[in-house]
């Protein structure tokens, strides 16, 4: 396996280009629902990733670091925020058989926005971080 954050990142663009289809997507609610599953088991995976091998490595560096720890508590906070919205949003919208109607696609945008953001930013603090203490 290459570098950790080289695979993250991967993982981002995996994650973005299924939102992407979804926010574009001209299909069937059938094909839309496979690919919210998709969406939803690459960042829940990612996220497992994150928790065995990234967050131990900089929480341990935080103890000796305030301001890394600042970040990773606002880090953290904001995570679980997405994580809750995501959670919500997937226990309502990947049923099958369920509408994906007006309300979905206001849930959507919110949850887009909210993960897009977070994968820029991860990718311009979290993993800059990890990579000077794992270069």
């Amino acid at each position: 396996m290459g570098r950790l954050t080289d695979d993250l990142k991967k993982d981002h663009a995996d994650i973005a280009a299924m939102l992407e289809q979804v926010k574009e997507a001209r299909s069937s609610h059938k094909d839309v629902h496979k690919i919210l599953l998709s969406a939803r088991n690459s960042l829940l995976n990612h996220l497992r990733k994150e928790d065995a091998h990234l967050y131990p490595l900089l929480n341990a560096a935080a103890q000796k670091d305030p301001a890394l720890k600042k970040l990773l508590d606002h880090y953290t906070r904001d995570m679980e925020e997405i994580t809750r919205n995501a959670v919500t949003f997937f226990d309502t919208y990947t049923p099958s058989g369920t509408e994906h109607n007006i309300d979905f696609a206001v849930a959507f945008g919110k949850l887009y926005a909210a993960i897009a953001r977070r994968l820029r930013s991860e990718e311009g603090t979290i993993y800059r971080e990890y990579d000077k203490l794992c270069p």
